[in-house]
């Protein structure tokens, strides 16, 4: 009777034992279309077998300033989740509100500085200590075509800008919509920050679109960036504004246009509608762009919790997410490319392959850029206020290469 109860205690004390080990984690993420919904499920699955419980803080709508709202006031009142999607600057400054976790022996023991590159690395990064974990790496700096609008039309496929304006006359001789775009800001200054990247290098998108340095931004080379890119929306059709990005995309998957300057998600639309790589599509690098390469990563900030099983639980995830098995499952599922240096590619497309091996040499070749049009490389008050000079320029049918190059360097210093 005594080994029964001895044995009865034992078990309890284990199950208590293994209780107090198990924690939840609560992630607030707008991870909600079919193929996202689907990479979130294996993190859940992932967590779940080292015995943890997922809570989703799903915010509709892809996220914006309401969820931030939201966080903010979760975070005042003391009961901050264990992660939330914040991305590029804003994660300094949540961490210098001194509420982010110190993820650091997780770093450590998961090899983090020798897996990311050190541009990416010192994003996550606050005073040295990691305060956010990084789940994927979008190219931003892609240009889509349709191989049998090019030969309808006799063009080749631009490598730089000169080529770029020859092909568009020959798609719009042949008929063809040179340059599908949807008149909307943010896709405004994604078409602007290729042509800087392409048109001035990287040194001056560093200067210009990171560093925002005033004389650059002045300079005769941004005259040459504003005159190319007022060039390219003469090649776009008066319908563009307002248009999503992804009917965009579509016109070029029918043949309706030739071209779309934009980042990698624009391959989802091509392979949900069947489309193979090479074949019905090509991307390639924007006009001017090989050799360098504007990243948009997604990732998760990690908020000081005060239980302790809660904090394992947060660890766990933070390393999971890091895990090359989810950065397979959720990247493929994405359409992005893992951020993990040295990542087997066998399973991704030609143009996920691509971009994973320009992501590695432009690490190594220090041309590896944030981008400016998504959250990345300035503050949100300066990117907003610039974001709107460039779109008054595309815009407007009176506004001065001059005039605008100063409502850009004015926005620029937008505190």
């Amino acid at each position: 009777m005594f080994a029964l109860r001895a044995g009865a205690v034992v078990a309890a004390s284990m199950v208590t034992a293994l209780a107090a080990q198990a924690g939840e984690v609560e992630v607030l993420h707008w991870w909600t279309s079919g193929g996202e919904a689907k990479a979130a499920k294996a993190l859940q699955a992932t967590l779940q077998a080292k015995g943890h419980s997922w809570k989703d803080f799903a915010v509709a709508g892809g996220g914006g300033d309401s969820a931030m709202t939201v966080l903010k006031s979760r975070v005042v009142s003391g009961n901050a989740p264990a992660a939330a999607q914040i991305k590029g600057p804003s994660l300094q400054e949540w961490a210098q509100e001194g509420v982010l976790a110190d993820m650091s022996d997780v770093a450590a023991t998961n090899q983090w500085d020798k897996l990311l590159p050190p541009v990416v690395g010192n994003i996550m990064k606050y005073k040295g200590k990691y305060v956010a974990v990084p789940v994927n790496v979008h190219r931003v700096n892609w240009l889509w075509a349709n191989p049998e609008a090019f030969k309808k039309a006799g063009a080749k496929v631009p490598t730089n800008w000169d080529e770029f304006f020859a092909a568009a006359e020959k798609l719009k001789a042949a008929g063809i919509i040179p340059v599908a775009h949807g008149g909307q800001n943010w896709q405004d200054f994604t078409t602007f920050e290729s042509v800087a990247l392409g048109v001035g290098g990287t040194e001056f998108y560093k200067k210009a679109l990171v560093q925002l340095d005033q004389a650059t931004l002045k300079s005769e080379t941004m005259t040459k960036v504003l005159t190319t890119f007022k060039r390219v929306k003469s090649y776009t059709d008066k319908n563009a504004p307002g248009r999503d990005w992804n009917l965009a995309t579509a016109m070029v998957i029918r043949g309706e246009a030739g071209m779309q300057l934009m980042g990698d998600w624009a391959k989802g639309e091509f392979i949900s509608a069947g489309k193979k790589p090479g074949v019905d599509f090509i991307c390639t690098a924007a006009p001017g762009t090989a050799k360098a390469f504007t990243f948009n990563i997604d990732s998760f900030a990690l908020f000081k919790l005060k239980n302790e099983a809660n904090v394992k639980a947060q660890k766990d995830l933070a390393a999971a997410i890091m895990s090359p098995e989810f950065q397979e499952v959720f990247n493929l599922n994405k359409g992005s490319i893992p951020v993990r240096l040295g990542q087997d590619m066998s399973k991704f497309d030609d143009c996920a392959k691509q971009s994973s091996k320009d992501f590695v040499d432009t690490a190594k070749t220090n041309t590896l850029v944030p981008s400016i049009a998504h959250g990345m490389a300035v503050s949100s008050a300066a990117e907003g206020a610039i974001k709107d000079a460039v779109s008054n320029f595309w815009n407007s049918d009176k506004m001065t290469v001059a005039q605008a190059m100063d409502k850009i360097a004015a926005a620029a210093r937008t505190k």
